[in-house]
């Protein structure tokens, strides 16, 4: 087995202009790595969701990425609020957004269930007040 490839992102917070520049680039980079179709497309949407995650809830966070030969692991940290109820924060339509962030098109309370619906492992760990990390796997099948 290779040694994975390691990537690193910093998303902005509420910069929805640049939010999904990490998941195209991402997405780019995997093509071009020759991975299937079907996983690039689970990982970019899980991504992307967990972009704009980041942007809208936590002020910006780190996005880090290793492509290994079997698997894509996506870890996203902040220093945001963190998530105090993290079984409502999974229910599809459960949303925190402002109304403002929901004139935009975001915030539709689909974000965190679609992480876990395109991948194969998903892991949150919140502290309330200090922060967020969520853990993504995709097998490259």
């Amino acid at each position: 087995m290779s040694e994975p490839i390691r990537l690193e992102y910093t998303v902005p917070g509420d910069d929805f202009a640049r939010a999904g520049e990490a998941s195209a680039e991402l997405k780019s980079t995997l093509k071009k790595l020759g991975l299937p179709a079907a996983a690039v497309r689970r990982i970019s949407i899980a991504l992307y969701e967990g972009e704009i995650n980041l942007a809208i809830h936590a002020g910006g966070g780190r996005i880090d990425v290793a492509i290994g030969d079997e698997a894509v692991e996506m870890v996203l940290s902040d220093h945001g609020p963190g998530i105090p109820d993290i079984e409502q924060a999974m229910r599809e339509g459960f949303s925190t957004a402002s109304a403002e962030v929901r004139s935009l098109g975001f915030g539709a309370g689909m974000g965190l269930p679609n992480m876990k619906r395109y991948t194969d492992e998903f892991h949150i760990q919140s502290t309330v007040g200090v922060g967020t990390t969520i853990t993504m796997r995709v097998n490259i099948d």
